[in-house]
């Protein structure tokens, strides 16, 4: 089990796409993972016959532990031989698979990778003393055994092969980069995400992940199997396991607001304006086949307010003791998944037009859907919003995303009476609330900030004149 999250220790197995017996090329998609923070699809990097799978569908299995071994000898595979009677293992494996006798186990071996195969070497492993009762097996020869792939367990690179994890392999594939060619900055000679960013610049546009909440009767779900509840005997409970994104998700609030102190100021006003505009975009050629709605244009509100008091988007280093001032805005949104609460983000969605942002909305609607979020596109966001509005409440008091200074929550939209223009008339009113880490944001920054996101909703010709 590979790490695909840098730093998660363990991921469920959601479906396997292949059985034993089944041939497999390097690249293929064998099996689909729940993290703490998403669905994974695993890809094996060798060709082969599938030998055996370790685990079943639904069982969480540590990180580092074997879940798939493949023989790359070519032909049927083989049947599963003795090996654990006959050879010393170096380390516990999870079951009983056997490993090449000419295996290597050289001294001062480095920390394991994955996404590579058995190392060559000419050193044999010290065959183990055989008991009493087991001389038959000591005298038999070692049967062939399956290579386990690296990326789903792993010893050691392939020689000429590059280094790199399974997300950054297929990172790379996805933006036309040849590993080969990726002048690596990691451990031990590592490919890393940012390594492979820097060879696609001149070609490649960013990656943009988000997942926004909008119109629609309830949040963006996920399409992934939901967690099995356990039932209790008598049936009148059920109780569903807290892991994958549940889990991490708790933690990470729990966290959030145990360390931040946080504060929520609320503003409520006048958006029929706003929604106006969003009926004439929705006709506008600019905007042709583009989704538009209101989230769209809070969004871009969020961005311009966010220049004019740049404070605001920053963060907290306790370590250093340091404020850091973020010179780039990964704009997270929000959204309830079957597995949990998740919250992709928008990666420089401050240096987007508003055809552009609708795009990277639209495309990451898409993603959840196919419950293909990945932890990468939730990862490094800097502000947050939230919308409470498509369950028809008023507003909320939401809890920072750990590492962010601020989150916005966006409540219903509704007719209202209103004086508008010194008259009492039916106007579109809604309410926002901004939470924010008092240690880093002052009641004077959250409240400019807040006010210029309501008065750009108020008066969105203010896109314009303040962008």
């Amino acid at each position: 089990m590979p790490d695909v999250g840098e730093g998660l220790t363990e991921a469920e197995i959601l479906k396997w796409y292949v059985q034993p017996g089944d041939t497999v090329t390097d690249g293929q998609v064998v099996c689909e993972v729940e993290t703490a923070k998403a669905a994974v699809e695993l890809p094996i990097p060798f060709d082969g016959t599938v030998h055996e799978l370790l685990f079943p569908e639904g069982t969480t299995v540590d990180v580092g532990q074997v879940i798939i071994s493949v023989n790359v000898g070519g032909g049927a595979a083989p049947a599963a031989p003795e090996a654990p009677a006959a050879v010393e293992a170096p380390e516990p494996v999870a079951a009983p698979v056997a490993e090449p006798v000419t295996e290597a186990e050289p001294e001062g071996r480095q920390p394991v990778l994955v996404g590579y195969g058995v190392s060559a070497s000419s050193t044999k492993r010290r065959a183990r003393k055989a008991s009493a009762a087991e001389p038959a097996q000591v005298a038999a020869p070692a049967a062939p055994a399956p290579v386990v792939p690296e990326q789903l367990n792993g010893r050691g690179p392939v020689a000429g092969r590059p280094l790199a994890k399974p997300p950054v392999r297929k990172l790379a594939k996805d933006l036309g980069v040849d590993l080969a060619t990726v002048t690596p900055t990691g451990p031990d000679g590592v490919i890393t995400r940012d390594d492979v960013h820097r060879a696609a610049a001149p070609v490649a546009a960013p990656v943009v992940e988000s997942v926004p909440v909008a119109e629609a009767p309830a949040p963006v779900a996920a399409a992934v199997p939901a967690q099995a509840p356990a039932v209790s005997s008598d049936a009148r409970e059920t109780r569903i396991p807290i892991k994958g994104v549940r889990k991490a998700t708790a933690a990470a609030m729990v966290g959030s607001a145990f360390t931040a102190p946080h504060v929520t100021e609320f503003i409520t006003f006048d958006i029929t304006r706003t929604m106006k505009l969003v009926e004439e975009l929705k006709s506008d050629k600019d905007m042709a086949g583009l989704r538009v709605n209101p989230l769209l244009i809070i969004a871009k509100a969020v961005l311009v307010a966010a220049k004019r008091n740049p404070d605001i988007n920053a963060s907290w280093d306790e370590a250093a003791q340091e404020i850091v001032l973020k010179h780039y805005v990964n704009l997270g949104i929000a959204a309830a998944t079957p597995r949990g609460l998740i919250v992709p983000n928008i990666k420089d969605a401050h240096a987007q037009t508003l055809p552009e942002l609708s795009r990277s909305l639209s495309e990451l609607v898409a993603t959840a859907r196919e419950g293909k979020t990945t932890p990468a596109a939730m990862q490094g966001g800097t502000f947050t919003i939230t919308n409470v509005g498509v369950f028809g409440v008023d507003t909320g008091t939401p809890i920072l995303n750990p590492g962010e200074s601020a989150i916005l929550a966006v409540g219903a939209i509704k007719l209202q009476p209103w004086v508008h223009k010194g008259k009492v008339k039916p106007r579109q009113v809604t309410t926002l609330a901004l939470s924010f880490d008092h240690r880093l944001v002052d009641g004077e920054l959250g409240s400019k900030f807040l006010a210029d996101v309501a008065a750009i909703l108020e008066e969105p010709k203010r896109l314009i004149t303040w962008a």
